[in-house]
């Protein structure tokens, strides 16, 4: 009898849970189908995401599909770019790029010693800064080998600054009445996740997103390289760990595809809305799944650093494009 009451209540347990898994589907989904309305906006999408994990309602396993979604999603806004204006693009930004990643760098790190926050938070808050966000620190922390509180530091802190870009530069770009060109490049150097930076951009205008795309992407380059002198600066023998961003060179087919059969320019407006309303989907995702138990844990010198040194590379970065 006791034997068939312990059954009794497993089955019930896991009727529950698999019930709660159902329901946790059903409402993503839903959510999933309204963002791809036109007027639901990456902001909003990111808001509502925040607003579900604050009140802890993040039990579904689509989570896990967030970065192929959002690499998917850059791979589609490929499609029907002009390739005349991303080779140009990318000659204007190449330099800027050498010139941005190694100043953040360097500032970070004297930061970092000035505000004593531990050396591997410091090199993962700087890299994410420099390069892209939570894909720089995800490549470069197995190479620190860095512990899972320094990485989650570090994450946190660079999911926090890229919310208020979402919401600060497209505001801070309309009251300073700054061009599409202008925003599309400040966006791409000072916001640190691709996810953020086409967020913005996509709010500001469609060529502010496409300038803004392809100057992140130039940078996201920069991973491989960044790596590659950390695991020597560590003396670090194992080259496994540094994973090159495919995704990139998808996104460059795309666009060449495109041009090479412009016949197809119908279709292609479809798939680079797709691939918009994708990474609105993708910042939803995000949102629902930041762990305000770790933003607490983080530390004030943590963040002290990330701000001070995005707030640094913001003003520097917007007074060198408006000047």
């Amino acid at each position: 009898m006791l034997l068939l009451s312990y059954v009794d209540i497993f089955e019930k347990t896991y009727s529950m849970k698999k019930v709660e898994r159902n329901f946790s589907w059903l409402y993503y989904g839903l959510i999933v189908v309204i963002i791809f309305l036109p007027y639901v906006s990456s902001a909003l999408a990111l808001a509502v995401g925040i607003g579900l994990a604050l009140f802890k309602l993040k039990t579904c396993s689509i989570h896990r599909y967030t970065s192929k979604i959002l690499k998917a999603s850059i791979v589609l806004l490929g499609f029907g770019m002009s390739l005349r204006e991303v080779i140009t693009t990318s000659k204007n930004g190449f330099i800027e790029t050498v010139v941005c990643v190694s100043l953040i760098m360097l500032g970070g790190i004297l930061l970092g010693k000035l505000f004593k926050v531990e050396k591997n938070i410091t090199v993962l808050i700087t890299a994410g800064t420099a390069i892209c966000g939570g894909s720089a620190i995800a490549a470069v922390s197995p190479i620190l080998k860095s512990k899972d509180y320094q990485t989650s530091f570090a994450l946190v802190v660079v999911f926090v600054l890229n919310a208020a870009a979402l919401f600060l530069f497209p505001f801070i770009g309309h009251q300073l009445a700054l061009s599409q060109e202008a925003f599309g490049y400040w966006a791409a150097i000072a916001i640190h996740d691709t996810s953020s930076v086409v967020g913005a951009s996509a709010a500001y205008g469609d060529k502010a997103l496409q300038i803004a795309t392809t100057v992140k992407l130039i940078r996201a380059l920069w991973i491989i390289p960044l790596t590659i002198m950390i695991a020597l600066f560590n003396k670090n023998k194992d080259r496994n760990s540094i994973k090159f961003p495919w995704f990139i060179l998808l996104f460059i087919g795309a666009i060449v595809f495109s041009n090479l059969l412009p016949a197809g320019q119908i279709g292609y407006e479809y798939l680079r809305w797709l691939g918009k309303r994708g990474m609105v989907v993708a910042l939803f995702l995000i949102g629902s799944n930041i762990s305000i138990e770790k933003i607490k844990q983080s530390g004030f010198k943590s963040f002290a650093l990330g701000i001070l040194l995005w707030a640094i590379t913001a003003s520097v970065s917007l007074f060198a494009l408006t000047r």
